[in-house]
Formats: structure tokens, C-alpha cells, sequence
């Protein structure tokens, strides 16, 4: 199966930058793209950002011009890379990647177990 591990939360000051990586590892044929959700304490999960195997991104609309989402296709890791980050951006960060465990399987979403972002004064 594919596992998903993410590094690189913390606290940050407002303004603050932080970068999140997230490393897909396990029987892995194939990952047709990953993102970053976050779940901030009493609201539902929502979408960061998602970038496909081609490099096609999307933003949610309160993070675009801050967070910037890559990937590296060679190591099947996605980085979030943050910047000027704000009170409310505080949440359990999420990555995700639609992948193939094998050539005779389908694509699943799986999930990694979240990294904790907290900024505060």
C-alpha cells in the first residue's frame, strides 16, 4: 500500500513562512497527483492546494498569492511551501495523493496522518 508522511509543521509568528513536505513511499506504480487539505479545530477539512503529475495547480481562493505547492515526480514528494501566514491559517495540515499501488490496481486516495501548523503571537 502507499503511505503518505509529512514534515515540517510548527508555530510561526504571523508573517511567518513555514514549508511542508510530504513523501509518498510503499508499493507506489503510479501517482496521478497529491495536495494539502487542512482542518482547523471545529470546521470541516478543506482544500489547500493540488498539483497534478503534469504541474497543473489549484488554490484555494484564501491561500493563493501565499502558499506555493510543488512536487518532485522523482521521489513522489509534494512540498507546500508557505508564506505570510496568517492567525487563521492555523490548522492540522493533510497531504493526499491519488495513487496506484500496482499495474493491476485502480487509483485510490490515500492519506497522511497530518502535521500541526500553529501561528500565534
Amino acid at each position: 500500500q502507499v503511505q503518505l508522511v509529512e514534515s515540517g509543521g510548527g508555530l510561526v509568528q504571523p508573517g511567518g513562512s513555514l514549508r511542508l513536505s510530504c513523501a509518498a513511499s510503499g508499493s507506489i506504480f503510479g501517482i496521478n497527483g497529491m495536495g494539502w487539505y487542512r482542518q482547523a479545530p471545529g470546521k470541516a477539512r478543506e482544500l489547500v492546494a493540488d498539483i497534478t503529475s503534469g504541474g497543473g495547480t489549484n488554490y484555494a481562493d484564501s491561500v493563493k498569492g501565499r502558499f506555493t505547492i510543488s512536487s518532485d515526480n522523482t521521489k513522489n514528494t509534494a512540498y507546500l511551501q508557505m508564506n505570510s501566514l496568517k492567525v487563521e491559517d492555523t490548522a492540522v495540515y493533510y497531504c493526499t495523493a491519488e495513487a496506484r499501488p500496482t499495474r493491476f490496481s485502480g487509483y485510490g486516495r490515500y492519506w497522511g496522518q497530518g502535521t500541526q501548523v500553529a501561528v500565534s503571537e
